[in-house]
């Protein structure tokens, strides 16, 4: 069926992978007493802010893993914080996608971005589960189909892996995370732009600097998992490397916003600007 979205014109940012805090190859400020990487990271992050604000974007989108730790101290939430609060206060919708390196610890603990929504604070929408938002915007409402790192205990019991090996047990766990996206699927209006947003492995995805960073063993998604025709945009976090995984819809890895080790030397780092014109007219 033909998505009757002809007429919409969307311009949205797609950024991932701050982990604010990491401080690898950077010097203390005697005048902060705060890393010299610290003050690089919040750099590239206002170059996005000003951009988004300057430009007058619909949408800021981030594919997850704001900070280095599931910690992070008061000066990085805060710094992180103010950033928000720029675009918030231009009315631009912020949508906050939960990665890996914003998981707590233990259930029942916050995540790092969940304060934003516990506060309810304005333009800001932060996905801690899989879900549909419709999203009103300046250029017209969008829905973001989220799916953000899910841990392996969450979508699958002792009792049913006690007797699979390892690749049956991500062959069980590509079927559920499939699962997700169909439902998911079923909840879009045809007649609006739609994006998935997924914090997520990919099959064939070049790796850059996450992989001395990865959290346990990884579950991988085929990328015909999660190439829907049915969304005009799929917005990836999680891998360091910025690549496009396919042109038709659009599959794009952003990357991480800034170089975190000498395994992203050569790379570009920066951010996607994403314009939506109606169903298969994206750049």
């Amino acid at each position: 069926k033909e998505r009757g979205i002809k007429g919409v014109r969307l311009k949205l940012i797609h950024f991932a992978d701050l982990h604010l805090g990491v401080e690898s190859y950077g010097k203390i400020e005697p005048t902060s007493g705060l890393s010299s990487r610290f003050h690089d990271f919040l750099a590239v992050l206002d170059e996005l802010t000003d951009y988004a604000i300057e430009s007058k974007v619909d949408l800021v989108l981030f594919g997850g893993d704001a900070y280095k730790t599931r910690d992070p101290t008061p000066t990085q939430q805060r710094e992180f914080a103010k950033r928000i609060n720029r675009l918030s206060s231009h009315n631009i919708p912020i949508f906050l996608l939960i990665g890996n390196h914003d998981l707590p610890n233990a259930f029942g603990r916050a995540t790092t971005t969940e304060i934003f929504d516990t506060l309810a604070v304005k333009n800001v929408y932060v996905a801690n589960k899989p879900d549909v938002f419709r999203i009103p915007t300046p250029g017209g409402e969008v829905q973001v189909a989220s799916l953000p790192w899910l841990r392996r205990s969450a979508l699958l019991s002792r009792e049913e892996t006690k007797d699979l090996n390892f690749e049956q047990t991500n062959q069980r766990l590509q079927q559920i995370l499939t699962g997700v996206i169909e439902a998911q699927v079923a909840k879009l209006d045809p007649s609006l732009p739609a994006i998935l947003a997924a914090h997520v492995w990919v099959s064939g995805a070049k790796v850059g600097s996450e992989k001395a960073m990865t959290i346990g063993q990884e579950h991988v998604l085929l990328l015909s998992n999660i190439a829907r025709p049915e969304f005009d945009y799929i917005a990836l976090g999680h891998i360091h490397k910025h690549q496009e995984l396919s042109p038709s819809p659009p599959v794009v890895y952003a990357g991480s916003l800034e170089r975190l080790d000498f395994s992203d030397e050569n790379d570009d780092k920066g951010f996607y600007v994403v314009e939506i014109r109606g169903k298969g007219q994206v750049s």
